[in-house]
């Protein structure tokens, strides 16, 4: 398998959750606002969607969308107990966690990215990001240490891949104390580490 990634961006999920099943995979960085990757090759011709990530297979397939290819990775290695099972119901929290990251938080820091955002625009933004963070910090009250309960899924990668932007872009997060932790502890992961070293995140 080979991963397309920009480092810190969204694909950064995928490729803990590929660390943390112990798959073997490739990487290749991507330079999206030249739209190609560092090979030289057209990253148009790989996601016509012009965005990371992309995971492509041995037969050429490939497969974008970050919190589908995690979910993917997490069913290639079911021992890991990445992902509940397929069909159960803790699947389904599963889906709904991912789908609020995905959905809510993560197109909530959109705006910060863009160059064209006027000032108010970003307070605005802020201001959304600040109340779906609430939301986060209100699973992690009752003192869990993972969105699930006691064992670590996806769904945490995919956390703190999104929350990981929250201090280069202006967001704070003081007031949400269970959320920082959390951000410790899953930050003090192997493989976390070992996904964001490879992305020169990390020395």
């Amino acid at each position: 398998m080979k991963l397309y990634y920009a480092p810190g961006a969204c694909s950064l999920s995928p490729h803990i959750a590929l660390r943390e099943a112990g798959l073997p995979v490739t990487l290749e960085k991507v330079d999206l606002v030249a739209g190609r990757t560092e090979t030289g090759a057209d990253y148009a011709a790989v996601n016509p969607k012009g965005y990371v990530p992309a995971l492509q297979f041995e037969d050429g397939s490939v497969l974008t969308e970050g919190a589908v290819i995690a979910r993917y990775i997490a069913d290639l290695a079911p021992d890991t107990d990445l992902a509940p099972k397929p069909g159960s119901f803790e699947r389904v929290r599963l889906e709904e966690i991912m789908n609020f990251i995905g959905s809510e938080l993560h197109k909530a820091y959109t705006a910060l990215f863009l160059p064209d955002t006027s000032e108010d625009g970003k307070a605005a933004a802020r201001t959304r990001i600040a109340r779906k963070l609430g939301h986060i910090e209100s699973i992690l009250a009752d003192g869990r240490d993972y969105l699930l309960g006691e064992r670590f899924s996806v769904a945490d990668g995919y956390l703190f891949t999104i929350v990981n932007w929250s201090e280069s872009r202006g967001v704070p997060l003081d007031a949400f104390p269970k959320l920082r932790a959390f951000m410790a502890r899953i930050g003090a992961r192997a493989g976390v580490q070992e996904a964001m070293r490879a992305e020169g995140l990390l020395q």
